[in-house]
């Protein structure tokens, strides 16, 4: 009786156990049986707080890890590009063997691995081993490259991309942004060519030029020009620690951008023309002298006009809320409201046609400067219209417009000097404006 017992409570045990694992099994994710085998086992890339390289050129190099940031040591000290050296780890950490060549190699030259081609290590934080990767040659059909770790005999195969991933020089691993700033706490960028200085203001989205004149700035083009300065990167280093700055054209550069942010200023000096076609530049914070593409001069050598804002209204139908027109002796106001539910437009108290409103104001916004110029036409002295908009509640725009001959001239209240406009869209626009009438 007592062998009874024992085997049932055996039996229940067994049952249990043997439920359990079906239902942790059926917990976890299956496993993929095409799921190759990792070169490093347990290797999380976040572990990771130092790379050392020997390329195939026979350069060496070494990052850290330094308070969250990438930092190049060796062979020169310098911010280090995140995203490459984040490249390597992630990619280490996910390596997989596509293939075991052999277990023990008697020949290890046969595969590029004595000496290797690259050498690429690594150590975990808190730790003094370094683990190494040894990449050979690549296989006959280039699909895969020779590999081994440094204390395991075995030679694996990885795939042939890899070999460009680890095979880095130390320019590679470096930051090669060319100006350093906080993008979005600028508030200001000058830009300085010879005795010509064009600086910006920016007041939340809004960009102006402060200097030489006080006008509205090309949203595109002032944002394309903090762009330009943030994303270019430097062609090569020519000298970490530059003394003689004149054989650069650096003592006294052509051209110059600086960003500012409050009281900070980060700034740009180009100089002169390098071998390569481009131009030898250095942040004005740092001794290290680069070169730059000669696009980035091009840019930086723009003319005022082009950073102007070429709509000669910034309202439009939708924002507008008031709209004011002179010609000679008369003048037509009308106001915006809304009344049940609907926008209505009156002149006083009687109701204006919407639609015609609507009209002239997205003909107002066609309107465009085709030129600059730095005086007020004479035609803008007995002005044919005067349009006065008010928009965004409290937003107020007057554009003067005159005629001489077949050309037609405007300016605004808040800016300098005067522009040309295309004659057919103004005409258009002035029979808009007659049929509001």
């Amino acid at each position: 009786m007592r062998g009874l017992t024992t085997t049932i409570l055996l039996l229940v045990v067994l049952a249990g156990l043997g439920g359990y694992i079906v239902y942790y099994e059926a917990g976890r994710e299956p496993e993929d049986p095409n799921a190759k085998p990792r070169a490093f086992d347990q290797l999380a890339s976040e572990n990771i707080e130092e790379i050392q390289i020997k390329n195939a050129e026979g350069q060496t190099s070494r990052v850290q890890l330094e308070n969250g940031n990438w930092q190049l040591v060796e062979p020169v000290k310098a911010d280090a590009d995140d995203g490459v050296v984040g490249t390597v780890t992630s990619n280490l950490s996910t390596l997989e063997v596509q293939r075991v060549v052999e277990e023990t190699p008697s020949d290890l030259k046969q595969y590029g691995l004595e000496p290797p081609r690259v050498d690429v290590g690594f150590r975990f934080r808190g730790q003094k081993d370094v683990q190494h990767l040894l990449v050979g040659d690549k296989t006959a059909t280039g699909g895969d490259v020779y590999a081994k770790r440094l204390n395991e005999p075995r030679v694996f195969l990885i795939s042939a991309f890899l070999e460009s991933i680890f095979n880095k020089a130390p320019f590679d691993l470096r930051d090669k942004v060319i100006l350093k700033f906080e993008r979005d706490k600028v508030d200001g960028v000058e830009v300085a060519e010879g005795t010509t200085t064009i600086q910006f203001s920016r007041s939340g989205s809004e960009w102006r030029i402060a200097k030489p004149i006080s006008a509205r700035a090309d949203y595109a083009a002032a944002e394309g020009l903090l762009t330009r300065l943030s994303s270019t990167h430097m062609l090569e280093v020519i000298e970490e620690s530059a003394a003689d700055l004149r054989k650069y054209g650096l003592d006294r550069p052509q051209m110059s951008a600086t960003v500012m942010s409050g009281s900070t200023r980060a700034t740009l000096l180009v100089g002169g023309k390098a071998d390569d076609g481009g131009f030898f530049a250095r942040d004005a914070a740092r001794p290290t002298v680069f070169t730059v593409e000669e696009a980035l001069g091009t840019d930086l050598g723009k003319d005022l006009a082009d950073y102007r804002r070429k709509d000669l209204f910034d309202a439009r139908s939708f924002s507008a809320n008031r709209l004011e027109l002179r010609r000679g002796s008369d003048t037509i106001t009308v106001e915006k409201s809304e009344e049940g539910g609907k926008t209505v437009w009156k002149r006083g108290s009687q109701a204006v046609d919407t639609a015609k409103v609507e009209d002239v104001l997205m003909q107002f916004s066609n309107l465009q400067a085709q030129t600059f110029q730095p005086t007020a036409h004479a035609s803008l002295k007995s002005p044919v219209l005067t349009a006065t908009v008010r928009f965004d509640e409290n937003k107020t725009e007057t554009v003067n417009f005159g005629r001489s001959g077949n050309e037609v001239y405007a300016n605004r209240a808040d800016e300098p000097g005067s522009t040309r406009v295309d004659t057919s869209v103004f005409d258009e626009a002035m029979k808009v404006v007659d049929a509001m009438k």
